[in-house]
């Protein structure tokens, strides 16, 4: 059964994904506001697929907007899941991705217009000074910041240690942190997807100003909430 209704999602995302990535385009001329309510249906459309074709629902435990000023989520990375939802989560998100992504034609032009933004890990200080300019300009604009701080997708049950731009990222922005655990491994990051709920856990926000050891920990221990 499980191989069915895998199928069947691959079919039916993939499938209306041709129509979805059409209707982002078209959206381009009638400003940001039309563009980014046509990436929310894209991602809409995810969540319902992957709710009626796979059985796998979603819970959100804690608050996911807990302060009136923006802040920086650092959210646990297991599936390709939590990427594709993160429009249906949060509002309107920057996001911190790797660098590869933009290099997918098509996906990355617009991923640039979106609000995502590119980390080129291994390039140190210009990678940091990019990554706040950017960050500046999204919270300007009122938008949350995301970043993986563990840089990549991490099976369910391991404790990642969490890549240096986290720590310098953090530091320079100067905004609480609000840590998010997911535990979509599970269930969504195999070929034959599995039906359940998944949960994004919300922790409590970390102030700005912190040693990076205690951050660190502190993110560390409450990404990982859901590992058992």
């Amino acid at each position: 059964m499980r191989v069915v209704r895998s199928l069947l999602f691959y079919v039916a995302f993939y499938g209306g994904s041709v129509f979805g990535v059409l209707a982002v385009f078209l959206a381009l001329p009638f400003g940001a506001k039309a563009f980014r309510k046509a990436i929310r249906g894209w991602s809409g459309f995810h969540r319902s697929c992957a709710r009626v074709l796979l059985g796998i629902d979603v819970v959100v435990e804690g608050d996911p907007r807990p302060l009136d000023e923006p802040v920086l989520y650092a959210m646990k990375h297991e599936s390709f899941y939590e990427a594709i939802d993160l429009t249906m989560s949060l509002h309107e998100p920057g996001v911190f991705a790797k660098e590869e992504l933009f290099r997918i034609p098509g996906w990355g032009r617009l991923g640039i217009i979106y609000g995502l933004v590119p980390v080129a890990r291994g390039r140190g200080a210009s990678t940091l000074r990019k990554m706040l300019s950017a960050a500046r300009r999204l919270t300007a604009e009122g938008r949350p910041l995301v970043i993986f701080p563990e840089g990549t997708r991490v099976p369910h049950g391991v404790r990642a240690p969490l890549q240096s731009g986290f720590a310098g990222l953090y530091k320079l922005v100067g905004l609480p942190v609000v840590p998010v655990a997911v535990n979509s491994g599970p269930l969504y990051h195999r070929r034959w997807k599995r039906s359940g709920t998944l949960t994004y856990r919300f922790g409590e926000p970390i102030p700005p100003g912190l040693p990076r050891e205690e951050v660190e920990q502190r993110v560390l221990e409450a990404i990982n909430a859901l590992n058992q």
